[in-house]
């Protein structure tokens, strides 16, 4: 029996326990060397969670970047493979007198570069291929090249 659906659950885990042990070694270790703890999540690139389909004409990629605006997306196509690119810059803000104290107590939002490859197991069309922005959902639609089936050919030996 076949299955076409892989699901790649593990990374979930490792990423946790990896989220996890990063946050104590950044409040253990570097508050004081960089200043602000928060510096350290600004720098960092993300891994957006992705969601791939695919078709024998083509394949359907979503990806999720809630809070990421549509003009700060960027997706490179080859014949294998996909990169998408994206990046959320903390809100600067002008602040009022009574506010020039304040910091932050506690912050889970993720700043900075988000960036994700994606490869294809046959080559696809880039100059069909289309993208589209809804809700934080990047979707993005790349049709697969046709394959000339070809017959095997005996080469004389000159």
């Amino acid at each position: 029996m076949k299955n076409d659906l892989i699901v790649r659950e593990p990374e979930l885990y490792f990423d946790s326990i990896h989220q996890e042990l990063n946050n104590f070694l950044r409040d253990t270790f570097l508050t004081h060397a960089i200043g602000n703890p928060l510096n350290i999540r600004k720098m960092a690139t993300w891994r957006p969670a992705i969601e791939v389909k695919q078709t024998d004409k083509n394949y359907k990629v979503k990806v999720q970047l809630p809070g990421v605006k549509k003009d700060d997306i960027e997706v490179e196509l080859d014949n294998d493979f996909m990169t998408i690119t994206a990046e959320i810059q903390e809100e600067k803000e002008q602040k009022q007198e009574d506010e020039k104290n304040e910091r932050y107590h506690t912050s889970e939002f993720r700043y900075g570069r988000y960036q994700r490859t994606i490869s294809f197991d046959e080559p696809v069309k880039i100059e069909d291929s289309r993208a589209e922005y809804k809700d934080g959902i990047l979707m993005i639609t790349v049709p697969k090249q046709a394959i000339k089936e070809s017959k095997p050919k005996k080469l004389s030996i000159n």
